[in-house]
């Protein structure tokens, strides 16, 4: 690494005076000019099983929300049960564990996220309902609530239709995205058939409709292939482009300001292997600086995933979620250079390296290796799993944590 590009980091960086919300945001200010103008902050995470990513998150998100103006929180996480989290959040409905584990994805089911909904509950508490921070899932899969919303209201209005309307679309609650692929796409008709029988006979009944245009969605990625000709048509590139609708619905009110929350390959604006757009890369063309993409990094430590056998064994979804164990990461990868500058937990915004030293630019523009790990890893090999990252193209801001441990399971995941 040149002195340069050591300098620039370490001279750029904003170190992070802790990770847990609640404290001062004294270290957090210098944010407020860099936001200027942004309406939707997209918080990125290396790996789905981090607690002090989640511990970050939220006290980012308190910070926007309470300094900024920010007024909901989006997330990949089931949008036909976020409406049960936000009636807890905004009005005191339910459970907050309960509605937690409505939104399908272990992932959630933490300790750190459950005090995310349980903080956004605190601050709506008292206040006028135009006030009040939103919470919004936008992944259309996971749609036991919809399934359950379209069958109360079948059976009251047209009893007699509900098995020939909704037959196999049961699969919907739990089938996950590439599940099933199937060139006829028999599912997604009959989730249209679905949709345009509630058009005709139910036309002002807005909730069932919006769940049954889920349901449409989700038989959409079911069936949808991994593989295709055109990258466009696989299960990746549509489920961000569904994510990314839902984000500009979201935004049709101009007084909106969203706080994203994804993995770093969704929040990222290039494409996955320079091929599938990704969530960010939506965004970032609709919006433009309007986007800001925080990817957050790690330098070493553990994290949870579910573990895979590999090759021929490999059964999706079959394998232990457990703590995985990493070392740092090599030398020339984008953490290593991070911690190398910087050994503390920190954040740097890439937007003011126009002005940097050529050599800072040659390198936010180059390749570089990464970590990155999804909610299931390889058995053994993970630790071997580098990922490529262009963090000019992809990123607009870095924060790194130095240390990653898992996050803390719920005791009922």
């Amino acid at each position: 690494m040149s002195d340069e590009l050591s300098g620039w980091l370490a001279q750029t960086a904003l170190p992070l005076n802790g990770l847990t919300a609640g404290a001062s945001t004294a270290d957090l200010q210098p944010l407020k000019d860099v936001l200027d103008g942004v309406r939707i902050v997209g918080l990125g995470e290396a790996t789905h099983g981090t607690r002090e990513f989640f511990q970050l998150k939220h006290r980012l998100l308190e910070f926007l929300v309470t300094e900024l103006g920010f007024s909901a929180l989006v997330m990949e996480a089931s949008a036909s049960a976020g409406p049960a989290v936000d009636d807890y959040v905004r009005q005191g409905v339910g459970e907050a564990a309960q509605v937690l584990a409505g939104l399908g994805f272990w992932t959630w089911r933490t300790h750190e996220v459950l005090a995310v909904i349980e903080w956004m509950r605190d601050y709506n508490r008292g206040r006028r309902e135009e006030q009040k921070v939103r919470f919004i899932g936008i992944d259309p899969q996971r749609c036991g609530s919809s399934l359950a919303a379209v069958g109360a209201f079948l059976r009251k209005t047209a009893p007699d239709r509900v098995d020939g309307l909704l037959g196999a679309l049961g699969t919907l609650a739990t089938a996950y995205p590439g599940s099933r692929p199937d060139p006829q796409r028999r599912l997604v008709h009959q989730a249209e058939e679905l949709l345009e029988y509630l058009r005709r006979h139910a036309p002002d009944a807005a909730d069932v409709l919006r769940h049954a245009r889920l349901l449409v969605r989700a038989a959409d990625l079911v069936t949808r292939a991994r593989q295709h000709e055109d990258p466009e048509q696989t299960v990746y590139a549509v489920r961000d482009r569904y994510m990314a609708d839902a984000v500009e619905a979201v935004l049709e009110d101009p007084s909106a300001k969203v706080v994203l929350w994804a993995h770093n390959g969704h929040i990222g604006k290039s494409r996955y292997g320079n091929a599938v757009p990704a969530l960010g890369h939506h965004l970032h063309a609709r919006y433009g600086d309007a986007y800001y993409a925080l990817g957050l990094l790690f330098g070493s430590g553990s994290f949870r995933a579910r573990r895979m056998w590999p090759g021929p064994w490999a059964r999706p979804r079959a394998g232990a979620v457990v703590a995985n164990r990493i070392g740092p990461g090599r030398p020339g990868t984008v953490e290593a250079q991070l911690a190398a500058a910087n050994p503390g937990d920190h954040l740097v915004d890439l937007r003011g390296a126009a002005e940097a030293p050529t050599a800072v630019r040659e390198w936010l523009g180059a390749r570089h290796g990464t970590w990155s790990f999804g909610a299931m890893v390889p058995r053994w090999t993970y630790r071997f799993n580098v990922g490529v990252s262009t963090p000019a193209e992809e990123y607009d801001g870095l924060a790194y944590i130095a240390v990653s441990s898992a996050s803390r399971p719920l005791a009922w995941s």
